[in-house]
């Protein structure tokens, strides 16, 4: 599986550098959203290639403005800037995971969460958005909904999402294993 893998991430870079997906070439009027899936068994791997990549793009593509946003540290801001992360951690702590999941209901739905990722990304002032840290996120974040939320403020930015689990085209299933709604307005980066 490995070699597959490889194969899948030493095709992104000039992918996702070229004029055509750049330009949304190719995709008519659908928005730019991409998803690399990969087996969450490989996160760390992912991980350090995200590492890597960022730091190539530039020397692939001179002037190219990226903007990496991980999705956990997003969370963690959003938390922060409304003075609930302490308390979060404390409900965590004192009530367990089931009431830090049901109080942070309100606060983390995908619909709050367009704006303050709109403002985190720019997308007008970048050519690539990239996100990561899907399943650090869940259950608090649902990525699907997340992407349904951010298709009216992303303009024609692309964003590419990796994601640990299994995109067909039609469904997200997180780790391989828990299906999510049906999500089909994104494209596979790489099949």
């Amino acid at each position: 599986m490995s070699g597959l893998l490889d194969e899948r991430l030493n095709k992104i870079l000039p992918r996702i550098t070229s004029d055509d997906f750049l330009s949304g070439s190719g995709i008519g009027n659908e928005i730019a959203f991409y998803i690399f899936d990969y087996p969450p068994e490989d996160e760390l791997r992912v991980r350090d290639f995200l590492v890597t990549l960022l730091d190539h793009i530039p020397k692939q593509k001179r002037g190219m403005r990226v903007k990496h946003i991980d999705l956990f540290d997003f969370m963690l801001d959003h938390l922060r800037s409304r003075n609930l992360l302490d308390k979060s951690i404390e409900l965590q702590r004192t009530k367990g995971d089931q009431a830090l999941k049901k109080a942070l209901m309100g606060p983390l739905h995908e619909s709050k969460l367009s704006a303050p990722f709109a403002e985190a990304a720019n997308p007008a002032g970048h050519d690539l958005i990239i996100a990561a840290g899907a399943g650090l996120v869940w259950p608090l974040l649902r990525t699907h909904s997340l992407l349904n939320n951010l298709q009216p403020v992303m303009g024609n930015t692309p964003l590419l999402l990796f994601y640990p689990g299994r995109y067909d085209g039609q469904s997200l299933r997180l780790f391989g294993k828990l299906k999510n709604n049906n999500y089909y307005r994104a494209f596979k980066l790489v099949p």
